[in-house]
């Protein structure tokens, strides 16, 4: 019976990035003798660059840029080896570059910026995360960066943010940086919530980002009224944009004024590694999260995964496990929580030493198992 383990973990949000997460699952298995292929990934969110830049190669590119806030901040990108940028929203527009949490002046300049210093550089084929934003702004302080134009009632231009897209009276696109045009894009998203209403991005995402009830409202309306703008300056149908709400409404941004295309991001990382020919090759797959919930099986890494195991079984490691044992035995998932009998705020303090822990209680057993099936 072979041995071979695919260690394909997410990050364990606010602890374990998913590189180290992979460092220390694939040394438990090993030390329990298994053959291991180690690829941390993401699905569009934090540590998308640095999950590129390990499965492709290239250099990272660094650059001085407006965060969150307004104020300036140093943000990075990833060319790869083909000259394509990969440039994810969360590092210039972050929830965690801020102090503190601005759900209505959140905004996104500094991921125009990023797109417009790889367009500097000669890149002309984009890839784009855009999970881990601290803004509702649809988008438009990114546009705004690449040149198109937003007018107040008075004829004054400004860089909208959530609170003031309700102020935008006029878009004007003629400014727009020509070299977009002459580009490809590709939003990565693990999302596919609309632009607006009950489902959509101010009331499904602002309140994690620090709106009350009262402001979700407000951003809502906002991006309605400047969904039906966009609409006419491009012509781009915000209801016909599956993923729209994903960032604050960047997703739809992305595709209004870069013609972007949304795909699964964690689609687009398992074709950049290859994973379809490691499945064939695997006996276990072995990923991980921080949460393991209803959401994981919505477009986030685990369900790229499953819907590319071809039979494999599949176990998950996570601080935290939502999914009812039916539901688990359903999916063909086991989950491994690393901190059953500690509290959350210690599991998350101490990550990396408890997933080390379970790891290794896990595959010790795991090879017990796999060695008694070898001899039948």
């Amino acid at each position: 019976m072979g041995r071979k383990v695919i260690i394909i973990p997410d990050s364990f949000k606010g602890s374990i990035s998913s590189a180290a997460a992979a460092g220390i699952l694939g040394a438990a298995a090993r030390k329990a003798g298994f053959e291991t292929v180690e690829v941390p990934v993401a699905d569009g969110g934090e540590g998308t660059i640095d999950c590129v830049l390990k499965i492709t190669g290239g250099r990272k590119q660094a650059v001085r840029v407006t965060g969150p806030e307004g104020k300036d901040i140093t943000a990075k990108y990833v060319i790869t080896p083909n000259d394509e940028a990969v440039i994810e929203i969360a590092e210039s527009t972050g929830i965690t570059r801020q102090n503190g949490l601005h759900p209505m002046t959140a905004e996104t300049f500094g991921f125009g910026q990023l797109i417009l210093d790889a367009l500097d550089s000669g890149v002309r084929k984009f890839f784009l995360g855009l999970g881990g934003s601290a803004s509702t702004d649809c988008g438009l302080g990114m546009a705004a960066a690449l040149g198109v134009r937003f007018q107040d009632g008075m004829g004054k231009c400004f860089i909208p943010c959530g609170q003031t897209l309700r102020d935008i009276a006029a878009i004007g696109t003629d400014g727009l940086d020509p070299r977009v045009g002459e580009s490809s894009f590709c939003v990565l998203s693990d999302v596919t919530i609309p632009l607006f209403g009950p489902d959509g991005a101010a009331y499904v995402f602002s309140p994690q980002k620090g709106a009350d009830p009262e402001q979700v409202r407000i951003l809502d309306d906002g991006l309605r009224g400047a969904a039906r703008l966009i609409e006419q300056a491009t012509g781009c149908d915000p209801e016909r944009i599956s993923g729209a709400g994903a960032a604050g409404g960047a997703g739809y941004g992305c595709a209004a004024f870069l013609g972007a295309r949304i795909k699964s991001g964690i689609e687009v990382m398992l074709e950049l590694c290859g994973f379809d020919r490691m499945v064939g090759e695997c006996d276990l797959i072995v990923t991980g999260e921080g949460s393991l919930d209803g959401q994981s099986l919505m477009g986030k890494v685990l369900s790229g995964i499953k819907a590319h195991s071809k039979g494999k079984p599949i176990v998950s490691f996570c601080g935290k496990c939502e999914l009812g044992e039916d539901v688990l035995r359903t999916e063909g998932i086991t989950a491994v929580e690393i901190g059953r009998d500690i509290s959350l705020e210690e599991s998350i303090r101490n990550g990396e030493k408890y997933l080390q822990q379970a790891a290794e209680e896990f595959f010790m057993g795991a090879s017990v198992v796999f060695a008694r099936r070898s001899e039948y």
